[in-house]
């Protein structure tokens, strides 16, 4: 039995490029939204409490996913590229 695939889904369009930038966008955005919130719930609960720790640790974490960000975009970008290199070279 050979399964039917949909060949268009498969691949990626210059017009995927709009939505994932509105994506890292908006990742950024709560990125930096969580990481203010985390900073002044820190900045006014006591030195090495429980809170304090919590929240510390919480920003590290938002720190090590903002990392990524570029690497998504570099990723995300590349795949679109080479689905477009192999959309136009890769007829027969």
């Amino acid at each position: 039995m050979k399964l039917k695939t949909n060949k268009k889904a498969q691949r990626f369009t210059i017009n995927d490029l709009g939505t994932i930038a509105i994506a890292l966008v908006v990742a950024a955005v709560i990125l930096g939204m969580g990481s203010t919130i985390l900073e002044k719930i820190q900045g006014i609960q006591t030195v090495n409490g429980t809170a304090f720790n919590s929240s510390g640790f919480g920003l590290a974490g938002l720190s090590t996913m903002a990392e990524f960000i570029p690497t998504i975009a570099i990723v995300a970008v590349a795949a679109i590229v080479i689905g477009i290199i192999l959309v136009f070279f890769g007829r027969r």
